[in-house]
């Protein structure tokens, strides 16, 4: 832990408090109304938790890292995972393509530095489009025009009352660059010009975006425009998959609420998803080296739960989501949950395991279900918790604690070899399904 005037430096899962850090003695949150809002979403959220004690502030970090400015204290959370392991884990993830910008060794240790990765990334991304030449689509344009072109408004001239002018109602499409992927392109320029620490940077993304802007309409980053672009990407547009990856994330990672037709609020700094990540990580990997079985993410568990409709309103039934559910052919083999937090170094939380608990009864044929976790620890291996009743100690399910070692994943989804893909697969089966 690291502190600087007005700044405190922590890594993920860490609580500091007064006295761990002189910064943090005395001190207390800003009574200031936004002060107060701002550290009470970051606790609702869990990307945060600030707590005023007798002798000062605490400060309790959760899996979002990245920097956060509550009145006059800056707060930055650290990933545990080393700069170019996370930078290289990321291009997997995410398909982003290789960096020459930054160091990879040494960029993402610096602190106030993480957002900066991903805004590296992205003006590489709007470079390498630029160079290829934007997207370009045929737009429906309605205008008056004195040479006409496409279809002549046969309505609209009538509706004109025989008005005599100089110029036709006409209903052509043109093919232009103001497409919404271009319009969220410069959008996400603009936010990243907004958030970067290094100056560079900021520059750089702001020079792109005013290249790109005057071709474009303006638009505002909501739910409804992201799903839309999601929607809009096939093979013609993948070429923007990467860029459009990294304006969700970083529109996510600054506290952004993607909901109603604008941009609904924003925190003072950027806070990214480590959970997400190893969740998105972890599914990428088995959907890959598991051949034969389906990997189906966020799987419903339909029918488990239910409101008993003589005891109680009309209400829709509960339905557990586990992370993962591995299939072969349609019998269920494996019911995988991802958690971003080391268990072997930290307790169990009980709401982990009670979820849980509750995935593993849920198969009858197999009463089991697994907590993926990563770890850095050499030593880790699984533990299984038996759960069995109470009166009778008749076995009702278990539950597997399974570390995953991100350093290992790293080194073999960077290899290529025949190999490689045989360690890939055995590996990814043993994270699935573990060692009997």
């Amino acid at each position: 832990m690291i502190a600087t005037a007005n700044s405190i430096t922590l890594s993920e899962w860490q609580t500091v408090g007064p006295g761990d850090c002189d910064e943090l003695q005395g001190r207390f949150l800003d009574q200031s109304d936004a002060a107060k809002s701002v550290a009470s979403t970051q606790a609702d959220s869990r990307l945060l938790e600030l707590t005023e004690l007798r002798g000062g502030l605490e400060v309790k970090a959760f899996s979002h890292v990245g920097r956060i400015r509550i009145g006059d204290l800056n707060i930055t959370v650290l990933p545990k995972l080393r700069g170019a392991s996370l930078l290289r884990l990321l291009r997997y993830v995410y398909g982003f393509r290789r960096l020459n910008l930054i160091s990879d060794t040494s960029h993402l240790i610096e602190p106030c530095g993480f957002e900066d990765l991903l805004v590296a990334q992205l003006n590489t991304e709007a470079q390498e489009l630029l160079s290829r030449g934007l997207q370009r689509s045929y737009i429906a344009q309605n205008e008056r025009l004195a040479s006409p072109r496409g279809r002549i408004n046969i309505q609209q001239l009538a509706l004109d009352g025989g008005n005599i002018t100089a110029t036709l109602p006409c209903r052509h499409y043109p093919r232009i660059e103001d497409t919404l992927l271009n319009r969220v392109l410069v959008a996400g320029l603009k936010l990243a010009g907004s958030i970067a620490s290094n100056v560079a940077l900021r520059r750089e993304s702001r020079r792109l975006a005013t290249q790109i802007e005057e071709q474009v309409s303006p638009v505002n980053l909501n739910s409804a425009v992201m799903n839309q672009v999601a929607r809009q990407l096939n093979r013609l547009t993948k070429s923007y998959l990467p860029a459009m990856s990294i304006i969700r994330l970083l529109v996510e990672a600054q506290g952004v609420a993607l909901e109603g037709e604008a941009i609904t609020h924003r925190l003072p700094g950027f806070m990214f998803d480590m959970n997400a990540f190893f969740q998105a990580l972890l599914s990428r990997f088995l959907r890959e080296n598991l051949p034969g079985y389906s990997v189906i993410d966020e799987h419903s568990l339909k029918g488990m739960m239910r409101y008993n409709p003589n005891f109680s309103p009309p209400r829709k039934s509960p339905t557990p989501r586990p992370d993962y559910v591995i299939r072969y052919g349609n019998n269920i083999c494996s019911i995988l949950d991802a958690k971003y937090r080391d268990i072997w170094e930290k307790d169990l939380p009980r709401h982990m395991l009670y979820q849980l608990v509750v995935y593993a009864v849920s198969h009858r044929d197999q009463p089991r279900s697994t907590i993926l976790y990563p770890t850095f620890h050499p030593g880790a291996r699984e533990t299984r918790i038996d759960v069995t009743d109470p009166v009778y100690g008749k076995m009702l399910g278990q539950v597997c604690l399974r570390p995953v070692n991100l350093e290992r994943i790293e080194a073999l989804v960077d290899d290529t070899t025949t190999n490689g893909r045989r360690e890939r697969e055995n590996y990814a089966s043993s994270v699935a399904f573990g060692a009997e």
